[in-house]
């Protein structure tokens, strides 16, 4: 078999030009009688729903996109760590002390604030102002 002898499976109908004239299919062509429908470029945009007002109009907040792989981290500062009085600092700790709402979510430490003693800090993202002011002070940092 050779390539130009390859037939399609389901044989090829060409789509029904509908409002080419009476002698395309028929008086009307499918379009039944007169109205907005029947024109050339007829009908309405997509949403339009009467002249009431639509449903777009009338639910703002689900207009836009959203990003299903947007990841949003819970914020600590320094400052904050500091105020602690603990050596090591892990998410469920903070969740306890409650400084963030869960320990399941990505917790990101900003550099807000000072910090004076060695705390070692365990958290899923750290600003280099952060990572900076903990190792400074004698801390230790673990991402991930």
């Amino acid at each position: 078999m050779q390539a130009h002898e390859i037939r399609p499976s389901m044989p090829k109908k060409a789509r029904k030009r509908v409002g080419r004239g009476n002698g395309s299919n028929g008086t009307y062509s499918g379009k039944g009688m007169k109205g907005q429908k029947a024109r050339t470029g007829g009908g309405v945009r997509p949403g339009f729903e009467g002249g009431q007002n639509p449903l777009i109009k009338g639910l703002p907040m689900l207009r836009g996109f959203t990003n299903p792989f947007r990841v949003s981290y819970q914020v600590v500062n320094v400052g904050q760590l500091a105020e602690l009085g603990a050596s090591e600092v892990t998410p469920e700790l903070l969740e306890q002390r409650g400084l963030i709402r869960s320990a399941r979510k990505p917790l990101k430490v900003l550099g807000d604030g000072s910090i004076s003693s060695a705390v070692s800090v365990r958290a899923a993202k750290f600003s280099s102002s952060a990572k900076a002011k903990i190792e400074a002070a004698g801390g230790t940092v673990q991402e991930g």
